[in-house]
């Protein structure tokens, strides 16, 4: 009995998977016509599985065999109760394509194999195309949905494949000007600071060919930054939500510091391709960090379901990945050298260090004293103004007046992959009030400058012996002059 197939089409999403080149095909008997069905796309390998064979009339299949990938014998006629249920398939393409595959034998080498824009010559039939299996460590890739055809002509397919895009930022600030800039790829804080932090994914537009989508952010944070649990918000295209996804910290074997894990982003109705998910954060700046131009790393990456020919049972399943984005923070430190006016090392001084906020006040950073209590060292410092203090002056020297610098640094404010050492592109120090100069590291991690004391200078004082001399002069001028009145005054009576 002859039936006839409609032609069914279903379309996916991407797979980043680069092969040249047309492979080879299997072999259709002589006195076959052939067509010519075309894949096109980009970087891609497919492989065309050949699930029934016919007969060509109006679109349709007459005298259905199955073919050399067909779960049936190949060569022999198709049952009607088969036929039926072909023919009945309906729905969306990746409902289509879920159903259609359990007629293919994918444990068969396949028909033909192409690479994107390459033709295979092919019998009138029924076909399946579908990605070839990525090579090992691919990991930004998606594949296709399958693309199931009849093919009575000369035909081209377009499968169509998308992943995520990712990105990480931080933003950066300066309490003396009281800014905070965008988003960026480099910044300096404080010790102390609070540093936010953004990991942002776009979802893939062909979001719709799957029936779950697990979404995953992975981020890795360097000794000098502590990461706040608490500080986490979450958003969907700007707007904020509070559930459907977990924060991770612990139990993790991927190195990672923390992730935040959407199981299944479907069950988060507002979600739809292109939307955007956002995480912000904080992260402390704390003892640890590093100053200077190797600063502080945090990378983040993306994971994600890239089969929708999959249940894509969560992180189980086949995933891809993002690259690694990486973000870095700097922070520096001052050294105070304590001298005399012969530049040796004065002990007996003790100072503070005060920064400047836009506000008015001050902030106090700590200072770390070496053991002679000749050098002050001020970690943890940002860009900005500050107010070097004296507040013990050695013995027989004369205080300073309070110096007034500002510390400022230049870097990149955006991280293209270069080498960390070459974000920061330079440190200075420059005195407002005080005898001062600054001095950068090579490495750009500290200023360095000596805070001169001079001795107290010998100057008159009363009570000295010039004073007692006066005393004494003045003494003996008056017994003399009391002597001769005395006298006068006896010799007139």
């Amino acid at each position: 009995m002859k039936r006839a197939i409609n032609a069914l089409v279903a379309v996916l999403a991407t797979v980043a998977m680069a092969v040249a080149g047309f492979m080879g095909a299997g072999t259709a008997f002589a006195d076959e016509a052939t067509y010519n069905l075309t894949v096109t796309g980009t970087g891609h390998t497919y492989e065309i599985y050949q699930i029934f064979t016919g007969t060509p009339s109006g679109g349709k299949l007459t005298d259905v065999k199955w073919g050399q990938n067909g779960t049936g014998t190949a060569g022999t006629a198709v049952d009607d109760t088969t036929l039926t249920q072909v023919s009945a398939v309906t729905g969306t393409d990746q409902e289509k394509a879920d159903a259609l595959k359990a007629y293919a034998n994918f444990n068969s080498n396949a028909y033909a194999t192409v690479a994107s824009n390459a033709t295979a010559s092919v019998p009138a039939g029924y076909y399946l195309v579908k990605d070839q299996d990525p090579a090992e460590g691919t990991k930004l890739d998606a594949y296709t949905t399958y693309i199931v055809k009849v093919v009575d002509q000369n035909v081209t397919v377009a499968p169509k494949s998308d992943v995520p895009s990712f990105e990480k930022k931080l933003k950066d600030s300066n309490d003396t000007e009281g800014t905070l800039s965008d988003w960026q790829d480099a910044a300096d804080w404080d010790m102390g600071d609070d540093v936010p932090f953004k990991l942002e994914g776009t979802v893939a537009s062909n979001y719709a060919s799957y029936k779950t989508y697990y979404f995953a952010f992975h981020d890795v944070e360097e000794r000098g930054l502590t990461f706040n649990k608490d500080s986490v918000k979450v958003y969907v295209d700007n707007t904020a939500i509070t559930s459907g996804y977990t924060v991770v910290t612990e139990g993790l074997t991927d190195g990672c510091t923390f992730e935040v894990k959407f199981a299944d982003l479907k069950q988060i109705s507002a979600v739809k391709a292109g939307s955007k998910i956002r995480v912000e954060y904080t992260s402390t700046l704390n003892e640890n960090a590093v100053p200077g131009k190797h600063g502080n790393v945090n990378k983040a990456k993306l994971q994600f379901s890239n089969n929708p020919n999959d249940s894509q049972n969560g992180e189980t399943s086949p995933t891809g990945e993002t690259p690694w984005d990486n973000v870095i923070v700097f922070t520096y430190k001052t050294v105070i050298n304590k001298v005399d006016d012969k530049n040796q090392p004065l002990k007996g001084a003790e100072f503070t260090l005060s920064k400047k906020m836009k506000n008015g006040t001050t902030t106090t950073v700590a200072v770390v004293k070496d053991s002679e209590g000749t050098t002050f060292t001020f970690n943890g410092l940002d860009d900005g103004d500050y107010v070097l203090t004296e507040t013990k002056t050695p013995a027989g020297y004369n205080s300073i007046k309070p110096i007034t610098f500002t510390v400022t640094a230049n870097h990149t404010i955006t991280w293209e992959g270069e080498d960390r050492d070459t974000i920061l592109t330079s440190l200075s120090g420059n005195a407002a009030s005080g005898e001062i100069t600054f001095t950068p590291t090579d490495d750009k991690s500290e200023l360095d400058t000596s805070v001169v004391n001079k001795p107290g200078s010998s100057l008159p004082e009363t009570g000295g012996m010039g004073t007692i001399v006066l005393y004494a002069a003045g003494a003996v001028l008056v017994i003399a002059a009391g002597v001769y009145f005395g006298l006068k005054k006896k010799n007139a009576r």
